[in-house]
């Protein structure tokens, strides 16, 4: 010890800092996951939603609803690797690349930056066998996250930007659950780090800059065109983009990982992906293969200019579990977002 604090006050004496701690990555690549996020030395602050040198900060055009969560989002890639791009689907990352994604709530939406709460930090980690999905929830004091692999419930109660107390009964989720969400070819796939999520500005403490330029620029990433030439997935909450590409961006977000050729809800034959062209497969017009009590009695999944006849809408407002969708990651129904739909059936011509 004394030898460590001499080390030190000779640096400062030489007016250098002692470098920073790189994250364990062999830790982050061990078969057992650790019990504390800390101990994977990721330069996290702030309960999870700050980061020094070596995480990146990130962020999606249109992000997945999560019972109105903020989230942060940061990468790490081990020094001197990069991840490959590709046009559709996820980048190929290298081993040991560590996606980190924190939700927390403010106590009021009125003023985000005050009274903020961590609630939990996911990591979804590239180890050699393939992607592990990993959740950590934080202490009262914030000041440390621990494993839970087994899911956890968390009572919120905040202010939003209506200024309307809520209450959410916020759900951690077990690792089958992780699973089951970013399941692609019955494997754990990332989700949200695509080119067309990502090709938007992101406001760095450098300035505003395209995230795909600025991961470019950083050395993260290989074989990515200019911006322009890139695909792009629209901001749903933008009411200066087009309403169909705003729906179609948040369908994609937050049905797309289930309804999806190549994934779990793949035999409902409703494809909701952003790249999906077909208006059948999309839905309209579309009958469900099972009519279950989650059609509510309905036909369509789409009835185009008919939101109240629409089995899309129907479960999409409700609460109920097994008529709800989606039918994990929220707990109440996202207001604005359903209107947003509503507004695109409503918008549909019938063929």
């Amino acid at each position: 010890m004394r030898r460590l604090l001499a080390g030190l006050a000779a640096l400062a004496a030489l007016g250098a800092a002692p470098k920073p701690a790189e994250p364990a990555l062999d830790l982050l690549l061990a078969e057992a996951p650790a019990p504390k996020l800390s101990d994977y030395r990721l330069p996290l602050r702030d309960g999870g939603r700050a980061a020094g040198p070596g995480l990146t900060p990130y962020d999606l055009n249109t992000p997945l609803f999560s019972d109105y969560a903020e989230k942060f989002r940061f990468v790490y890639l081990p020094p001197g690797a990069k991840a490959e791009y590709r046009a559709q689907g996820a980048f190929e990352f290298p081993v040991g690349t560590t996606l980190v994604k924190t939700f927390a709530y403010p106590a009021d939406f009125r003023a985000p930056d005050r009274g903020v709460r961590s609630l939990e930090t996911r990591l979804l980690i590239r180890k050699a066998e393939g992607w592990v999905a990993l959740a950590y929830a934080w202490n009262a004091d914030q000041t440390e996250a621990v494993l839970k692999r087994a899911g956890a419930r968390i009572d919120v109660a905040f202010v939003d930007a209506a200024g309307r107390p809520r209450t959410v009964d916020y759900a951690v989720p077990n690792q089958n659950q992780c699973k089951e969400c970013h399941q692609l070819d019955k494997a754990v796939q990332p989700l949200g780090p695509k080119a067309r999520n990502l090709n938007g500005e992101f406001a760095y403490a450098s300035g505003r800059e395209n995230q795909l330029a600025h991961w470019t620029r950083l050395g993260l990433l290989a074989g990515a065109p200019q911006p322009a030439a890139a695909p792009r997935t629209a901001r749903w909450d933008d009411p200066a983009e087009p309403l169909e590409a705003r729906a179609r961006a948040y369908l994609d977000a937050n049905c797309a990982h289930c309804h999806h050729p190549r994934a779990i809800a793949s035999n409902s034959g409703l494809f909701l992906q952003w790249e999906e062209t077909n208006p059948v497969a999309i839905g309209v017009g579309k009958r469900p293969v099972a009519a279950g009590r989650g059609s509510g009695g309905l036909e369509f999944a789409i009835a185009p200019g008919h939101p109240e006849a629409s089995i899309l809408v129907h479960r999409m407002a409700s609460n109920e579990p097994g008529v709800m969708m989606p039918e994990l990651g929220r707990s109440v129904v996202h207001e604005e977002g359903l209107a947003l739909v509503r507004e695109y059936v409503r918008s549909l011509k019938a063929p």
